[in-house]
């Protein structure tokens, strides 16, 4: 049965794909509108706080190996009463609200991807599949929704990484620019408190512990080092993402708001390409 258990990069890829669906495909625009050019000090500070909860995570995800998680830490501190079921069904419901998220996302970068428009029923039809298809590779069983999830999230991060990377050269420096006046880092700290639920993705680890493989160690090491990716992808795409399109154009865009941050940049790329092909350099000035 070993060989049909999660390994520590599986472990890793389902809470990184879960983070950072929410952080950054969803919720960048909501966090600009918050605290403005301190976005990217957001995340940071977010990122902070999420360690003090993942370290309690760790410890107690290595004692108590159930994939019920946080609700088996609950029920042996307090016991199977009233409040233990309040608090699974309000775990419950958080998971719910986390996938709608996640396929309303996808559906507003699809349909802005093929210049469909933003209906309420193309976006409605694309939630219903995005869900149906997770839904069924479920059925599979863990090791392949975990080998799916992998694959998922380095796609993901590769495109991320590629934004970042390619979007460093055209950041306007006063974009970025924090600043820290006493409203100012009210609302950086009113942001941070919101986009710490982007990281909570981590506690996946512990609802699967049991079809993970040497959980004692390997739960609290996936905690830790998704974390560790999640905020540096967070903070980097923030810089990025702020620095070519400006807090009101992410608050703009909100459904979108990487496609839409990337387009100064991608637009300069290929200007360029196009001006080295020796056909067409008749054509500058």
């Amino acid at each position: 049965m070993k060989g049909k258990k999660l390994g520590l990069w599986e472990a890793v890829s389902m809470a990184v794909g879960t983070m950072i669906g929410a952080g950054i495909f969803s919720i960048l625009g909501v966090g600009a509108q918050i605290c403005g050019s301190n976005l990217p000090v957001a995340f940071l500070i977010a990122a902070l706080i999420s360690f003090s909860v993942a370290y309690s995570y760790a410890k107690l995800g290595s004692v108590f190996i159930s994939n019920a998680g946080p609700i088996e830490f609950i029920i042996r501190g307090i016991g199977d009463n009233a409040v233990t079921g309040m608090l699974s069904i309000l775990m419950w419901l958080s998971y719910v609200v986390s996938i709608s998220l996640f396929a309303k996302a996808f559906a507003g970068y699809f349909l802005a991807l093929f210049h469909l428009p933003l209906s309420s029923l193309y976006i409605t039809v694309i939630e219903g599949l995005v869900i149906l298809f997770f839904t069924v590779l479920n059925f599979f069983g863990t090791k392949a929704v975990g080998k799916a999830e992998f694959w998922i999230v380095l796609i993901k991060l590769s495109i991320l990484l590629s934004f970042v990377v390619l979007g460093l050269w055209s950041i306007n420096p006063d974009l970025i620019k924090p600043v820290f006046g006493e409203e100012e880092i009210v609302n950086t700290f009113f942001a941070a408190s919101v986009l710490f639920l982007t990281y909570m993705g981590f506690g996946l680890i512990t609802n699967a512990s049991e079809n993970i493989e040497s959980p004692k160690e390997t739960v609290p090491k996936a905690i830790y080092i998704s974390i560790v990716i999640v905020a540096f992808v967070y903070v980097s795409v923030a810089l990025v993402a702020l620095g070519n399109l400006g807090f009101e154009g992410l608050i703009k865009a909100k459904e979108y708001a990487l496609a839409e941050a990337a387009e100064p940049f991608l637009e300069v790329l290929d200007l360029r390409w196009w001006l080295s092909v020796p056909c067409f350099q008749h054509l500058l000035p």
